[in-house]
């Protein structure tokens, strides 16, 4: 099996996270994704054998709206989100907004696909879609191998080194999942 069709079964049989699936499916945000730690934490986790899942942080629904940039939408999304699966720690974003974090200029990003691929971590810039008729979305600007080798490397695309070093730190991936890698940036 490919790494695709092995993400794809990983997906299906982790419950919490095909649940975040059907779930965004039904609130369709505009060019909506989930992605980031859901992902990975249910690849490593199932990679490592481990019977009970890691709890997530939070599930990140990454949405694409030039419409609408304030910060009210995104809470409109959540809200919608957490109403029909409150048992979830929904974090939702509007990807077209996020270049007014930035105090310099910063090019505002043109769909959620783009804004993956500016993740800190390429392990973790993976993001699914669960369509109408059940099919799943693969969004992965850097491939599946770092995923699947559990290699945590460094995206430069925005995130400084500092940030990706303060993320390391603070995510304590080689605790949680002893066969993962990080590379230093």
């Amino acid at each position: 099996m490919d790494a695709a069709g092995e993400l794809e079964a990983i997906v299906r049989t982790t419950p919490s996270l095909l649940r975040a699936l059907e779930v965004a499916r039904e609130v369709d945000a505009p060019d909506w994704l989930i992605g980031a730690g859901a992902v990975r934490s249910a690849v490593w986790d199932r990679l490592h054998g481990f019977t009970e899942p890691t709890p997530p942080g939070d599930v990140d629904l990454a949405f694409f709206d030039p419409a609408d940039l304030s910060r009210e939408h995104a809470r409109d999304v959540e809200a919608a989100l957490r109403e029909r699966a409150p048992e979830l720690p929904w974090e939702a974003t509007n990807q077209a907004a996020v270049h007014l974090w930035y105090d310099d200029d910063v090019e505002p990003l043109r769909s959620t696909a783009e804004a993956i691929a500016t993740w800190p971590e390429t392990a973790t810039a993976v993001a699914l879609r669960l369509d109408a008729g059940d099919r799943l979305t693969i969004v992965a600007p850097f491939g599946l191998d770092d995923l699947f080798a559990m290699v945590v490397r460094y995206n430069p695309a925005r995130a400084t080194v500092a940030d990706f070093n303060r993320r390391v730190a603070s995510k304590r991936f080689t605790e949680r999942w002893p066969r993962a890698r990080v590379v230093a940036a």
